[in-house]
């Protein structure tokens, strides 16, 4: 019986090994990146030698075969220094040699510093990290970044931040986002942290998306156009160009159905003079379009065209209301202006 334990957990190790590999490939499929979340969510015990081996691979470096051989290296080593009980060969003993790598040889250098970057409303922000990498904030974005001997670690707030990351094999680069964790090695991508939900866009390489701290939920693996988006119990994976993803850096935004509130609220951590919506039900109101975010008073004019709305300017914020004779307007209070937009 213990046998059979034991050759089951080799052969699991085995796979995940080969999996580390094929996923480094650069003639990765979609079809591989659907076997591997398969093989991945097909039982607990795959996803442990697959932790396992990983931890493995960002130490030392090795290729599948020898992640296997590393850990039986391992395990004989500790044998021979008899530190006190006997290890058995399967699951236990692995995730104990894959410790011994992972949590042993950082302990020799001093803890590496965490470095914190933020930006205030309407502010965007590139910062070059030391590795190499480059991180570039938008607005209301909150990143503590921490470069590790074996792993590279962002923990990342409420924000968004395209992530062009410097290819370093032997130390994995992980953002953690309260309850997802992206993994890549070299890559760039978007991630947008906002009102609890995550969206991950992959312009070039290959990233992991999966649920933080061994929490139960699926592992993805994103390739070079694919979107995955994780708010509440929803989940979405799509497919987009990320030139659209990444437009907010150069001064444009794409919707494509968004609610005019989560607008709005894209809006309010662009300029300081707040905008409101009148009514729970107009902010259901769904925009596609691209918005130009120059002023935010020719903002609100592009809104006012788009949307049956009228803008009012109380000078202190705006407030959008619904214009009943179905034709977009800007009006100002104080001013004793209006103007009428026709959307028409």
């Amino acid at each position: 019986m213990i046998g059979e334990l034991q050759d089951r957990a080799q052969e699991r190790l085995a796979q995940a090994s080969d999996w580390i590999a094929r996923l480094q490939a650069d003639d990765l499929t979609e079809a591989d990146g659907l076997a591997f979340d398969s093989w991945l969510g097909a039982t607990p015990d795959n996803a442990r030698a697959y932790d396992q081996a990983l931890a493995v691979w960002n130490a030392v470096g090795a290729s599948s075969h020898d992640i296997v051989l590393e850990l039986t290296r391992l395990e004989r080593r500790r044998a021979r220094q008899g530190l006190g009980r006997r290890w058995l060969v399967g699951a236990g003993s692995l995730a104990a040699a894959a410790a011994l790598v992972v949590v042993v040889l950082p302990s020799l250098a001093s803890k590496p510093a965490t470095e914190t970057y933020a930006t205030a409303n309407g502010q965007h922000r590139v910062v070059t990290l030391a590795d190499g990498s480059k991180i570039e904030l938008n607005a209301e974005t909150q990143l503590a970044v921490t470069l590790g001997r074996d792993e590279r670690r962002v923990v990342m707030g409420e924000g968004e931040a395209i992530f062009d990351v410097a290819a370093d094999r032997d130390r994995p680069f992980t953002i953690a986002t309260g309850h997802q964790v992206v993994r890549v090695v070299g890559t760039q991508f978007d991630v947008r942290n906002r009102q609890g939900g995550v969206a991950v866009t992959v312009a070039r390489g290959v990233v992991e998306v999966g649920p933080a701290q061994r929490a139960p939920g699926r592992t993805y693996v994103l390739r070079p156009g694919q979107r995955l988006a994780i708010g509440g119990r929803a989940t979405r994976l799509s497919t987009i160009e990320p030139a659209v993803a990444f437009s907010w850096r150069t001064g444009r935004v794409v919707y494509r159905d968004e609610p005019l509130s989560n607008v709005v609220a894209d809006l309010n951590r662009q300029f300081a003079k707040p905008i409101l919506i009148a009514d729970v039900e107009l902010g259901r109101t769904p925009i596609s379009g691209v918005l130009v975010m120059d002023s935010q008073s020719d903002v609100v004019r592009r809104l006012a065209l788009m949307l049956p709305i009228a803008a009012i300017d109380s000078r202190k914020a705006w407030c959008f209301t619904e214009n009943r004779r179905r034709s977009g307007g800007v009006r100002s209070i104080g001013v004793g202006q209006f103007w009428a937009l026709s959307s028409a």
